[in-house]
């Protein structure tokens, strides 16, 4: 139902209607507005300011960082069984976030809002619509700036399967919404739904989908989310660089002499994903090792003395394959049966074609990208 007493202005859809995330009683809704208006508005609401240079300052308040204490999931049947539970992942009662949502809600009664639809993963098949809806006009700029942006068509019919709710001046109380302290950022797999609370500091918008895209990709598309940066040189050797922020990703996959194909979390698919589909459901912290081992074994990637990880060509690896098939041919495994030759994983590729793996093409325009397929 559209309220029509809320006015709606911008770049708006077809339907703008905020019913899907409880939010029928706003005064006005700023939808897509492109950066400049968005700077302006963030000057005329006293939000920031322009530097000398003419750059946009703001101040995140108290949080110049994200505060990892403070996330929560929703542990219901979505995700009792397929999250590692613990300090990193809290989980949170359905009751507590159902509790949040609404007095957020009701919080932004009668105030404005600036909303944004957009996409995460640049990939179609694996590709997220969110709708982010921010308190603060910057933040939508933000997300404008971070997140993949839609077509004017998709704009006009957005169809978002994620909301993202950020109202900072909100303070929860972990008393009657069982946070731990007044900010908070909750995910709720369930509803498809990122409430943040009491933070101004728009990484926990990035991080928030992150983190869904760390639990969809595997356990829906096979897919293997990496917190990493990479480039790719004029021969196709892509380069894989792991580490905590802040330790040099994205200054060292920042090289003029190689593409830059993404400085902050990546994607990899491959077969070795099906050995985790149906008993183990999502991969957790301690699989890593042994999927990346799994990985060098097959060709997959190289990784040096020093942690560079490297996608290996594809000739290379069909190279590897029909080594591994010649001497699978004369090699049984001790205590088998005679005649009964040792197979490595052989139910990853139930069709007996070759598993597809990372691989680079050059396109018309010759900008390098990497493909991903599953």
């Amino acid at each position: 139902m559209i309220n029509s007493l809320m006015k709606n202005v911008g770049n708006t859809p077809v339907d703008t209607s905020l019913d899907s995330i409880s939010l029928d009683a706003m005064a006005r809704v700023h939808w897509n507005l492109p950066p400049a208006k968005l700077i302006l508005q963030t000057l005329l609401r006293g939000e920031g300011v322009l530097t000398p240079e003419g750059a946009l300052s703001v101040s995140t308040g108290n949080f110049t960082g994200r505060s990892p204490k403070d996330r929560f999931i929703v542990q219901d049947d979505c995700t009792l069984s397929e999250v590692d539970w613990g300090n990193i992942n809290q989980p949170m009662s359905t009751e507590h976030f159902d509790l949040l949502h609404r007095d957020m809600a009701s919080y932004l009664e009668d105030k404005s809002v600036f909303v944004r639809d957009a996409a995460v993963g640049s990939d179609p098949e694996t590709q997220i619509k969110t709708r982010v809806i921010t308190e603060k006009a910057w933040a939508n700029l933000f997300v404008s700036n971070m997140f993949v942006r839609l077509s004017d068509e998709d704009v006009l019919v957005p169809d978002p399967e994620w909301h993202i709710l950020c109202v900072p001046s909100f303070l929860a109380s972990p008393e009657r919404h069982g946070t731990r302290k007044e900010n908070v950022s909750a995910i709720n797999f369930s509803r498809k739904m990122i409430l943040i609370a009491g933070s101004a500091y728009t990484g926990e918008i990035k991080k928030g989908m992150f983190s869904v895209m760390n639990f969809v990709l595997p356990t829906k598309h096979k897919v293997m989310p990496m917190h990493c940066s990479s480039n790719v040189n004029k021969d196709g050797d892509v380069a894989v660089f792991f580490g905590l922020s802040g330790t040099g990703k994205t200054t060292l996959s920042s090289d003029p002499e190689r593409n830059l194909i993404g400085d902050d979390e990546y994607q990899a698919c491959s077969e070795i994903w099906t050995r985790y589909d149906k008993d183990r459901g999502a991969v957790k912290r301690d699989d890593l090792a042994e999927i990346l081992t799994e990985m060098v074994h097959r060709g997959v990637i190289t990784i040096s003395d020093d942690g560079i990880m490297t996608a290996t060509d594809e000739q290379s690896q069909q190279k590897r394959r029909a080594d591994e098939d010649s001497k699978r041919s004369s090699v049984r495994t001790p205590g088998r049966q005679r005649g009964q030759e040792r197979k490595i994983d052989s139910d990853s590729d139930t069709h007996g074609q070759q598993p597809r793996h990372l691989s680079t093409r050059m396109d018309s325009d010759g900008v390098r990208d990497l493909q991903s397929a599953v």
